[in-house]
């Protein structure tokens, strides 16, 4: 659930596609930047950082595509009071002319337990397909599930540079699809305020921005709330999230915002 909760923190919030008025593909943007956070759980461990998270975009394998590869992973507390780690690097290809996602890989480590999956989307037959496999028993059937989807989704990494490409206002509604293991979400959001936040890149305005992925048959089927605090200006930078959960209160803030090109 912890876990969970620190890679949705800035990846659950959909948009489906670049707004009128935009370059044909804006999510060229991005190529070159690397965005890196902490998380940590204020109940248990009193404030002390439980996990790291990047994220790199980089041109992707064919034209018009992006790249972004994701990693979450544990750090010494969690490691050392809890005796439990994880790891989980995500590969999301995106098509740049519709900013939608094409394919999603991921690499999950949690303590013994180890999977590999990939998405496939195919927009043609409106249908993702899931396959995950476990790669310490080769003799395990995979794990098959599809899904129908509309015209455009994205998955939980693609969806957090999709936001980034809209303008946002204060008291905007909005209701999304996500997919995350072969299964499709709604994810209604809302941007509630505009309120100043302290962050690595200085004092900054930011958008105050709700997505509802706690409750049932939602992404997370627990109680629960989330707040991502993104910056008001060109760059749309996701600074910080908060997420109140039955394990505590976790707190998810930007370490460092770098560009390369």
């Amino acid at each position: 659930m912890v876990l969970a909760a620190l890679i949705a923190a800035f990846a659950l919030v959909n948009f489906a596609q670049p707004t009128m008025g935009q370059t044909a593909m804006p999510g060229t943007m991005f190529t070159g930047e690397t965005l890196k956070y902490d998380g940590k759980l204020n109940k248990i461990l009193r404030g002390l950082s439980i996990a790291e998270l990047t994220f790199t975009a980089s041109a992707g394998p064919a034209a018009n595509q992006l790249l972004v590869k994701t990693e979450a992973v544990s750090k010494g507390t969690l490691l050392k009071l809890f005796r439990y780690s994880f790891l989980q690097q995500y590969e999301s290809t995106i098509d740049l002319t519709t900013f939608r996602i094409l394919k999603t890989t991921k690499h999950d480590v949690q303590k013994e337990r180890v999977r590999d999956s990939e998405a496939l989307f195919d927009y043609k037959e409106k249908r993702v397909t899931y396959v995950e496999t476990d790669p310490k028993d080769r003799n395990r059937p995979p794990r098959r599930i599809a899904s129908e989807i509309g015209s455009s989704i994205q998955d939980m990494i693609s969806a957090i540079y999709s936001l980034r490409l809209q303008p946002l206002a204060i008291g905007k509604r909005f209701e999304f699809s996500v997919s995350d293991s072969g299964l499709v979400y709604n994810v209604p959001v809302v941007v509630t305020a505009r309120e100043e936040q302290k962050t690595v890149l200085g004092k900054i305005l930011c958008f105050r921005v709700e997505p509802q992925i706690f409750g049932p048959k939602s992404l997370i089927e627990q109680k629960g709330k989330m707040v991502i605090w993104i910056t008001d200006d060109a760059r749309r930078i996701p600074v910080r999230a908060q997420i109140d959960t039955g394990y505590g209160k976790i707190e998810v803030k930007l370490k460092s915002a770098i560009k390369t090109t």
